[in-house]
């Protein structure tokens, strides 16, 4: 049996096969662990590709309201993704890895502590919780953002880790100069890191 379950939460407009390929280079780097790139629910309405919750008319205000109205579809994703790999209900084998809306998604369950996750790994993210956050003891989170991201601007993710912190969540983050909307190989390896860090403790 794999001693975890890693699954990545792609952006809006995209498809599991755009992170998929992550974990192929990280295979030799964290052994037993399987990977998981599943489609978001729901068909994206302004083009190609899927999305965890729509954007259209989204604001700052009802943001955090889409999340919430989200999770079930979320939810249900990540449980068909451990039956599949016979880690079902083993809520402290699974890390998230998500990237955009993925990682709003994987910093949602996070901040609201609805499972006993092994580390949550967001890149270019943010944190639509408009409640008081909730996690679950010991589950680590590693925030990866590029200072140069014209889509969701890196102080989001530096707002989301003050508050992670705040509620005694493990926190890392690295903030990257040049980099825009989008994974680094500096984020990959790091990322990969922490996630071996992870299984570890």
């Amino acid at each position: 049996m794999a001693k975890a379950l890693v699954v990545f939460l792609h952006g809006v407009g995209s498809d599991g096969d755009d992170l998929a390929p992550i974990g192929q280079h990280w295979m030799p780097l964290l052994p037993d662990v399987v990977f998981a790139a599943p489609n978001a629910p729901y068909a994206f309405e302004q083009g190609f590709g899927y999305q965890w919750f729509s954007l259209t008319d989204v604001t700052v205000e009802n943001r955090p309201q889409r999340v919430r109205e989200a999770r079930a579809a979320f939810d249900a994703t990540l449980s068909e993704m451990m039956a599949q790999h016979d880690l079902a209900n083993q809520w402290e084998k699974l890390i998230l890895v998500g990237f955009s809306q993925g990682s709003i998604m994987a910093l949602d369950a996070l901040a609201e502590g609805r499972y006993p996750l092994a580390g949550v790994v967001a890149f270019s993210g943010r944190l639509a919780f408009d409640g008081a956050l909730t996690p679950r003891p010991y589950t680590p989170a590693l925030l990866i953002h590029g200072r140069a991201d014209e889509v969701i601007p890196w102080r989001e993710s530096e707002s989301a880790a003050l508050r992670l912190k705040s509620a005694d969540v493990p926190t890392e983050t690295l903030f990257e100069p040049t980099t825009g909307h989008t994974i680094s190989s500096q984020g990959v390896m790091r990322a990969a890191a922490f996630i071996a860090q992870c299984l570890q403790d």
